[in-house]
C-alpha cells in the first residue's frame, strides 16, 4: 500500500511539473495566431502582425502578446491584415511606434487604450471605422490627422489624450460623438469642417487650453 501511495505521489508530481513547464513555454511564446489567417511574431523589439483577413478581438489584457508588452516598442501591421482587433494593444505602455498597412479598414474599440508611450500614428486612407475609445488616454500622442475615409469620430476616441495639441479633421467627417476629445488639455484650437452636422455631449469637456473653435453653419 505504501509503495502504491508513493507511486501516486510521484505521478502527480510529474504531472504537475509537465503542466507548469507547458504553461511556462506558453508564456514565453514569441509567435502564434491572432485570427483565422493572421499570425503574430515578436523579434528584436518589433511585433509583426501578418497574414490575410481580420485580427481577433480581445478583452482588455487578453491579447496573446500582452505578457510580452514590455519586450516591444514597435508594431507593424502588414498589408493583407484588414483590421486591428478590439483591445489588441491595450495597456502596451512601452509602445512608441505603429505602422498600419493599407489593407486595414477598421480599428477596434480600445485598440490602443492606455498606450501612454505612443507619440505619433499614421492612419491610412483605407481605414473607414475607428471604434470607441480606440486611442483613449494615449497621453504621449501629440497630433492626429484623420483621413477622408473616416466619416465619424466615435465616443471617447481621444478622451484623456492630455498632450494632443494638433488635430486635423477631414471634410468627410459628419459627426463628433460624445466625449470624443474630453480632457484633451493641450488642445488650443480646432476647426470643425463644414461636413459635420452633429457634435455630441461633452465632446470637448475639460479642454482647458481650448481658446479657438470654428463651428460651421451645418
Amino acid at each position: 500500500m505504501q509503495k502504491l501511495k508513493t507511486m501516486l505521489v510521484l505521478l502527480l508530481t510529474l504531472g504537475l511539473a509537465v503542466l507548469l513547464s507547458t504553461a511556462a513555454l506558453a508564456d514565453d511564446a514569441t509567435s502564434g495566431t491572432c485570427g483565422d489567417n493572421v499570425t503574430w511574431s515578436l523579434e528584436d523589439g518589433v511585433l509583426t502582425i501578418s497574414g490575410t483577413g481580420a485580427m481577433e478581438d480581445y478583452l482588455r489584457t487578453g491579447a496573446p502578446w500582452f505578457s510580452l508588452s514590455e519586450s516591444f516598442t514597435s508594431v507593424v501591421i502588414a498589408d493583407g491584415v484588414t483590421s486591428v482587433g478590439a483591445d489588441a494593444f491595450y495597456l502596451c505602455t512601452g509602445l512608441t511606434d505603429v505602422e498600419i498597412g493599407n489593407s486595414v479598414t477598421s480599428i477596434g474599440s480600445e485598440a490602443f487604450y492606455l498606450c501612454t508611450g505612443l507619440t505619433d500614428i499614421a492612419i491610412p486612407d483605407s481605414v473607414t471605422e475607428i471604434g470607441t475609445s480606440a486611442f483613449q488616454s494615449c497621453t504621449g500622442l501629440t497630433g492626429i490627422a484623420l483621413p477622408d475615409s473616416v466619416t465619424s469620430i466615435g465616443q471617447y476616441i481621444f478622451s484623456g489624450c492630455t498632450n494632443l495639441a494638433n488635430v486635423e479633421l477631414s471634410d468627410s467627417i459628419t459627426s463628433v460623438s460624445w466625449y470624443a476629445f474630453q480632457n484633451c488639455s493641450s488642445l488650443t484650437s480646432i476647426t470643425i469642417p463644414d461636413s459635420v452636422t452633429s457634435i455630441g455631449r461633452s465632446a470637448f469637456r475639460n479642454c482647458s487650453s481650448l481658446s479657438s473653435i470654428t463651428i460651421p453653419n451645418s
